[in-house]
């Protein structure tokens, strides 16, 4: 019997997601259609009937994402919350997103740089430059509100931030004996207040 539009959709989540697992744990360009296919339990010809090829799967997985998360940041930056509110807020949302989107940022971190080079794919480097301008915003806005000190040198910790934050996602496991929760706590707790004694 043919299948209704409920499983189709629910075929493809399911497909779309053991596409991120591999894209996450091999690489997009070490990833075949065939690999996804057999672990998927399905003939290479059958993932055709979903998707065209295997960089609209990773297209589709990026960009859901994104939007998610820069839809996050947008009503952070919209908030009445003070700055440093604000900046932690941002940070909690970046180590949930790792959590909760742990292939698909992985993917981004590991796979953006060549995937720009292909056509229809421009949009990450828009992206990145639209993550950069939220966290500069954001500490532009602690320096000028006087919760972060004033001689800090804000492209630096733009970079700080990005760096520490994001590549987190080569070390923290969900499920594993932290929380992504605890992990922003102790981040906030070091960006914020240092991690020398007063």
């Amino acid at each position: 019997m043919p299948r209704t539009q409920s499983e189709t959709s629910t075929r493809r989540d399911q497909l779309l997601e053991i596409a991120a697992g591999l894209f996450a744990t091999k690489g997009f360009r070490n990833t075949t259609v065939r690999d996804i296919a057999d672990a998927a339990g399905i003939l290479s010809g059958s993932l055709y009937h979903h998707f065209d090829s295997k960089e609209s799967m990773v297209d589709e997985i990026l960009s859901t994402f994104q939007e998610e998360l820069f839809g996050q940041y947008d009503e952070i930056l919209a908030s009445d919350a003070d700055p440093r509110a604000r900046l932690e807020q941002a940070v909690r949302v970046s180590f949930d997103a790792i959590d909760q989107h742990h292939s698909e940022v992985a993917i981004f971190q590991n796979d953006a740089a060549y995937l720009g080079t292909l056509d229809g794919f421009g949009y990450l480097a828009e992206r990145h430059a639209q993550s950069r301008e939220v966290w500069m915003r954001l500490l532009r806005e602690g320096v000028a509100a006087g919760v972060l000190r004033a001689d800090l040198d804000i492209d630096l910790a733009y970079r700080f931030i990005r760096d520490t934050v994001w590549v987190a996602v080569n070390w923290y496991r969900p499920g594993g004996s932290l929380s992504s929760a605890q992990v922003a706590d102790q981040y906030v707790t070091i960006l914020l207040e240092g991690i020398a004694r007063g």
